[in-house]
């Protein structure tokens, strides 16, 4: 079927006992896509990924539960990891193969789309602009290598799946003077060979998470005047050398909310207010991470049962709101970009992979485009528990499948919905991709154990999405489980008619409702 066609409502449904209980809505609201008014817009790559840079060179990287070991002799630190964190937490891998036909064809799907190829080992790889192999050990001052045969592939990945580049540069002591000032060398190096390879690079910051400097190889002691000092002299390079180039800052984490970082990672931890103090208004969006949890990895406590709960899906909001807050203050009218985000940080729980996280995924997405967040970068395409993907076998995890679905429905053009009476019933609206006057809707009904359900005015198409439990790492559609072909491809997705009037919503379920016959105003071609 045609993109410009797609006319869904996806529901993803089950019963599941005992999470959150709501009065089912006797009377629901009635949703009048022809009449929603617009509220904001977004970028049309607004659901993004990263590739972490540590994925791209080799390296440890966050292990996956299934290969962890809590019990395992403890392992002498490694210089290619976060300092301070236990090294049985993390798992030696070999750089990923960006070329992989699958991997590429999988990630085509959620294009348009940005690649952020950031992450803490970001902040200490040296580039090696040469067409030599990597040495053994990085050079002083620095944790990795990343070789120009690397980021080649990852400028071919970006231009074969539609995903400009996002990144950020080293800041450790390798780039440094004798006066521990950050200069522009690696970074020209990097942005130069870019250009010459025929890669674009979008956006960058100029460190990963400097809110939590002692964790990604800062200097000692690297306060908010020294990050100040250091980012203006990195705007001047990114104005003159890439001046189409999009200046994100400061990028910050673990603020907005208590108990939303772990302990570990509060090492002479600074605070973007005052980041944004030194800056100035340098920055041309602001960019911030959240997650709404760590994991278990680092001392987290989610759960399952915790997993549909408005506290934890209001979470993203409350961080927004404070970042939202920051920005209005320093940088008003500038966009915001999340640029990192998942179920928690650390590499994800096991629910990251899950069913169930597929609300949080979604919602965030419905929620943060309410309030014109223009970009939303999960973190990771393929990598550790919260990837999109499945490490070993490339077979798409549940938050996948939803996020083709998004790409393939929702439009830049954001609409309001209404407000809905049944608490446990929570709705969002786009202009519908490609189909002028068309409107898409997704309602999500987070009772695990009554139905609900909505009204709507127009005549829509729908999708059923199912799955046997909550913890499952699998969804169908029309109860044949959703797998990847082999070559990458997706499954044909078949849909159903809905006529106007009442949608039922099964318990713990998500409804995306596409309405090409919305003929709603704001959402015609100008």
């Amino acid at each position: 079927m045609r993109e410009a066609a797609w006319s869904a409502v996806l529901i993803i449904g089950l019963s599941a006992a005992g999470l959150v209980c709501s009065a089912q809505n006797e009377v629901p609201h009635k949703l009048e896509p022809g009449k929603m008014a617009k509220t904001a817009t977004v970028d049309p790559r607004y659901l993004s990924y990263n590739v972490e840079m540590v994925e791209v060179i080799g390296g440890r990287f966050w292990a996956p539960y299934k290969d962890s070991n809590a019990e395992a002799a403890p392992k002498p630190p490694d210089p290619n990891q976060p300092a301070g964190l236990d090294p049985n937490l993390f798992q030696q891998r070999k750089p990923i193969d960006l070329s992989d036909a699958r991997l590429r064809k999988l990630a085509s799907a959620l294009g348009p789309a940005y690649m952020r190829v950031s992450g803490t080992w970001a902040n200490s790889v040296f580039f090696q602009d040469n067409d030599a192999p990597a040495p053994a050990a990085p050079p002083e001052g620095y944790r990795g290598v990343l070789t120009r045969a690397q980021w080649k592939g990852v400028v071919d990945f970006s231009r074969a799946t539609d995903a400009p580049i996002v990144t950020s540069v080293a800041i450790s002591a390798g780039v440094r003077n004798k006066e521990g000032v950050w200069t522009p060398d690696q970074a020209k190096a990097l942005f130069d060979y870019t250009r010459k390879a025929g890669g674009t690079i979008a956006a960058t910051e100029f460190m990963n998470e400097p809110t939590i400097p002692a964790a990604g190889a800062a200097p000692k002691d690297y306060d908010a005047e020294a990050f100040a000092r250091d980012a203006k002299l990195f705007g001047d390079f990114v104005h003159k050398e890439s001046p189409k180039t999009l200046y994100l800052g400061p990028g910050g984490v673990g603020e907005g909310a208590e108990g939303l970082i772990s302990s570990r990672f509060r090492m002479n931890m600074i605070k973007s207010d005052d980041i944004l103090k030194g800056t100035g208004p340098i920055f041309d969006a602001f960019s911030y991470h959240f997650y709404g949890a760590v994991s278990k990895r680092c001392g987290g406590t989610m759960t399952v049962e915790k997993a549909l709960t408005p506290e934890w899906l209001n979470s993203t909001d409350t961080t927004e709101a404070y970042y939202a807050g920051l920005r209005d203050k320093y940088l008003p009218a500038k966009s915001l970009w999340l640029n990192e985000t998942a179920e928690a940080a650390c590499g994800g729980d096991r629910i990251a992979a899950q069913f169930v996280d597929t609300f949080r995924f979604v919602n965030q997405l419905g929620t943060l485009a309410q309030k014109g967040v223009k970009v939303v970068m999960h973190n990771t395409l393929a990598a550790s528990d919260y990837g999109l993907l499945d490490e070993s076998t490339m077979q798409p995890r549940p938050d996948y499948w939803a996020g083709v679905l998004w790409k393939r429905l929702m439009g830049t053009t954001v609409l309001n919905p209404e407000a809905q009476a049944d608490p446990a019933v929570r709705v969002y609206a786009n202009c519908m991709r490609g189909v002028p006057g068309g409107v898409a809707i997704v309602a999500m009904n987070t009772d695990a154990k009554e139905k609900h359900s909505i009204a709507i005015a127009t005549p829509a198409e729908k999708y059923v999405l199912t799955s046997d439990s909550l913890t499952s790492n699998a969804v169908a559609l029309n109860g044949a489980v959703l797998k990847a072909n082999a070559d990458g491809s997706l499954p044909a997705l078949n849909n159903e008619h809905v006529k106007a009037g009442t949608v039922e919503l099964a318990p713990a379920s998500l409804v995306f409702m596409a309405v090409p016959s919305a003929k709603n105003a704001a959402c015609r071609v100008k």
